[in-house]
């Protein structure tokens, strides 16, 4: 049985996504893939003890934020279609990692980078269960096939299942 360890950095309580934060996700196996929902510019904004202005990317994950440098919002932009304007930077999936090599006043103290590979999205399949929610929604087949895996027979069935007034 593994004894449970504590980051020393964990005692440094912080309301953004550090490097002791990402540990936890990788010690429970986590591939640290994250879907940024929005990043927003903070004026004054609090971030480690000190107060200026961010750009700060929230999560569809349960995950604090993560304050964008130079380096991450780089790779961030580079992901939105190449889009300097962060109200662009929605809906894109990133990988994290540590880099231990980040430096902060001259000093080697390791950090959150995003990988500049863009990890790939894996699709779910659309199934028969779906097939309610779907039509409540008014989704084309095109439009489910956009977020799904959409088989041949379940994409017949889901006509038929629109064509017959809910499948009865």
């Amino acid at each position: 049985m593994s004894e449970s360890k504590t980051h020393y950095r964990k005692v440094y309580k912080s309301d953004h996504l550090g490097v002791a934060d990402l540990e936890d996700f990788k010690e429970e196996g986590n591939d640290l893939i994250f879907t940024i929902v929005q990043v927003k510019q903070e004026y004054e904004k609090s971030v480690a003890g000190r107060k200026g202005n961010f750009n700060i990317a929230y999560f569809k994950e349960d995950i604090k934020p993560l304050v964008l440098n130079a380096t991450n919002s780089k790779i961030v932009k580079s992901f939105a279609k190449g889009s300097s304007f962060v109200e662009d930077w929605k809906n894109i999936t990133i990988q994290l990692y540590i880099d231990a090599t980040v430096k902060m006043k001259g000093e080697v103290v390791g950090g959150v980078r995003i990988s500049p590979r863009q990890p790939k999205v894996k699709k779910t399949t659309f199934i028969k269960e779906m097939f309610e929610k779907a039509k409540n929604a008014n989704a084309t087949i095109d439009k489910i096939k956009k977020s799904y895996l959409v088989s041949t027979e379940i994409e017949a069935e889901y006509k038929t299942y629109l064509e017959d007034g809910a499948g009865k």
